[in-house]
């Protein structure tokens, strides 16, 4: 009786927390470059046991309880590609492979798929909010106009073909693992950035989110669903237990 007050805790707790999660990923479907966050637990047998984004493939324990309840294991960032969308506008990168572009912020190099950059006061190539542009060089990125052209290799020019600088853009190993989410797409590094050769640039466009909506939708409802049924189940549990102590105590 006991374990299934347990087993309808840690299924309204489960629902919760991925609400959240789902919830967070619609807010953010019109944020440039945002990664999909994916939820993980130890409530179902069917659970993933590989990290999305993990290029090996390897199984991967998500971890134990200590009770009954089990709460959340991890989340999970989807790396893959988000769909490029055409803006015309002149200092918009759109990325197309697994590369990642790095801001000096205050706080240290960030890396995001945010190729909606800006020029600040000073004339660099910056992202909103956040920090410089960093090239291929690990300095910040010196343009001084948005009258610019740029190559499928991040390398960008002037009307007149001198050439500025080039986009430094940064793979991982297993980007599931070796980034962490700092803000709404972008991410420290908690393992070592190689440069990549094969990451091609798209000027004028950006990388939208890789939230699908549809499906953030159909498992919101489910969920809300889940939730609505573990409650109902969890009152009656709590009727039946009272019936039980008072016919007890009667006899």
């Amino acid at each position: 009786m006991f374990k299934g007050f347990y087993d309808l805790s840690s299924a309204m707790l489960t629902q919760t927390r991925n609400l959240d999660v789902v919830g967070n990923n619609m807010s953010n479907t019109a944020t440039t470059g945002y990664k999909a966050d994916r939820y993980a637990d130890t409530t179902f047998d069917e659970v993933m046991r590989s990290r999305i984004g993990n290029k090996e493939k390897q199984p991967q324990e998500l971890g134990t309880t200590t009770s009954y309840i089990t709460a959340l294991d991890e989340v999970y960032t989807d790396h893959s590609q988000g769909a490029l969308q055409s803006t015309g506008l002149p200092l918009d990168f759109g990325l197309e492979g697994d590369g990642y572009f790095a801001i000096q912020a205050e706080g240290g190099r960030l890396y995001t798929r945010n190729g909606s950059f800006m020029l600040d006061d000073q004339g660099y190539l910056s992202l909103a909010g956040q920090g410089r542009v960093l090239g291929r060089n690990g300095q910040a990125i010196y343009l001084g106009t948005d009258k610019i052209t740029a190559s499928t290799d991040g390398t960008i020019y002037t009307e007149d073909g001198q050439m500025l600088g080039q986009l430094g853009l940064f793979t991982f190993a297993d980007p599931a693992q070796d980034l962490q989410k700092a803000d709404e797409g972008m991410f420290t590094a908690a393992g070592q950035p190689q440069l990549s050769d094969n990451t091609v640039v798209h000027h004028e466009m950006i990388e939208r989110a890789n939230t699908d909506l549809v499906q953030q939708m159909t498992e919101l409802i489910t969920c809300q669903r889940a939730l609505q049924s573990a409650s109902q189940l969890s009152k009656m549990y709590d009727q039946l237990m009272s019936k039980t102590a008072t016919e007890i105590g009667r006899v």
